[in-house]
């Protein structure tokens, strides 16, 4: 069993940053595939950004393309903790931002992971 915590979130205006931290406890953290995923009001939830293990894949990362070039997706093993920086933020990403882990990455991509973090809200004012 993976239980997975998200902090970091908040108000923010337009052109802002934000970090959001995922940190886990239970299995060994390090193994697992992270992903974030989010979901503003009246849509479904989405993915944002994914991170593999270092240990077998040199943490390998995978973002949707509304996001990249400006949010970033790290690791920290030592911390059992995965980040998600968040820089330009627009008011379009304003949602809920969910942490989420499985063993395999297509599962994480495709959105269904075995498991989930609670949330944290991001809101970003123009």
């Amino acid at each position: 069993q993976v239980q997975l915590v998200e902090s970091g979130g908040g108000l923010v205006q337009a052109g802002g940053s934000l970090r959001l931290s995922c940190a886990a406890s239970g299995r060994t953290f390090s193994n697992y595939v992270v992903g974030w995923f989010r979901q503003a009001p009246g849509k479904e939830r989405e993915f944002v950004a994914a991170i593999k293990p270092n240990n077998w894949s040199d943490g390998i990362t995978y973002y949707a393309d509304p996001v990249k070039g400006r949010f970033t997706i790290s690791r920290d093993s030592a911390k059992n903790t995965v980040y998600l920086q968040m820089n330009s933020l627009k008011p379009d990403d304003t949602a809920i931002y969910y942490c989420a882990a499985d063993r395999v990455d297509r599962a994480v991509v495709s959105g269904n992971p075995a498991y989930w973090g609670q949330g944290t809200q991001v809101t970003v004012s123009s």
